[in-house]
């Protein structure tokens, strides 16, 4: 991989030769290693396809977009590229040790949440997953979330072979989005954007996020997220709250925010995950009536 290391090298205006390449598990989308210089540096990489790069990019302008909030920390990006027909993203290695204060991850994604945006959206497409996230800015949040996000990974869902009574539900439900957001008024904050509980960590003791899917949006999205597949101790919110209190309605709208990861699994992966948006939907058309 001497692109790779060249590529590092350039990045950081010391020349890096590679010692050691560890593979590190644990996600669904991209390879990792750790790599250890002979040096003693060591970094963080990802790797996919080389027609993924502007994945990578885009994730680095991600992290790049937390870090300058200075509200919590993240994986600084070193460099991106393409070396042997492979995508790669180099990241500062950080050493995550597993242990830290939840309500001081609550109290930092409060403190990320409140930087703001005059749209909502962002100034590029990412990815969810593997699934392409559409960011195109839009001035009205109930816009954004019906064309860009719910409708999108409905209609990728209808052409997946969803059940056709889930397709038909759920452009119902979009009809009258609207009618969930009664005297609340979201403002465009900055999301993680895939907030479950395998993209945080401690490092020191210090909050950490990492592979986020960046847009600016709706902050209960993020909150919903947590609470979608588990993983955040009661502290975490609790200390959320204190910060920054939660409207009200959002224990109805936490299923709105959710339905759409629920779809992207589905998109991912099939199985169950059609049910499982079929029965958010139906709970959600009782709510409105």
């Amino acid at each position: 991989m001497s692109g790779l290391a060249e590529a590092i090298g350039a990045a950081t205006g010391a020349a890096f030769a590679i010692a050691t390449r560890q593979p590190v598990g644990g996600g669904d989308i991209n390879e990792a290693e750790r790599l250890v210089g002979r040096d003693g540096r060591r970094y963080f990489v990802k790797v996919n396809r080389a027609e993924r790069l502007a994945m990578f990019e885009a994730e680095a302008e991600g992290l790049a977009e937390i870090l300058a909030s200075g509200a919590i920390a993240a994986p600084q990006p070193v460099c991106s590229g393409v070396d042997g027909g492979r995508a790669f993203l180099v990241l500062e290695y950080l050493e995550l040790d597993g242990r830290g204060d939840a309500g001081e991850l609550g109290r930092r994604l409060a403190a990320m949440h409140r930087q703001r945006h005059a749209t909502f959206g962002w100034r590029r497409d990412n990815t969810i997953g593997a699934t392409a996230q559409v960011n195109e800015p839009a001035p009205a949040w109930v816009d954004f979330l019906r064309e860009r996000r719910l409708a999108f990974q409905l209609g990728l869902a209808a052409r997946n072979g969803a059940p056709r009574r889930l397709v038909e539900q759920g452009e119902r439900l979009l009809a009258g989005l609207g009618g969930f957001f009664p005297g609340y008024t979201p403002v465009p904050s900055l999301l993680h954007g895939d907030l479950w509980g395998g993209n945080y960590g401690y490092a020191g003791g210090r909050p950490v996020l990492f592979d986020p899917a960046v847009y600016y949006g709706d902050r209960e999205a993020d909150l919903a997220m947590t609470e979608l597949f588990g993983g955040f101790p009661a502290a975490f919110m609790a200390a959320y709250h204190e910060a920054w209190p939660i409207d009200p309605g959002y224990p109805v709208r936490r299923s709105l925010y959710n339905l759409y990861h629920v779809l992207n699994h589905y998109n991912l992966f099939g199985g169950g995950y059609a049910g499982q948006a079929e029965r958010m939907i139906a709970m959600l058309l009782a709510e409105s009536r």
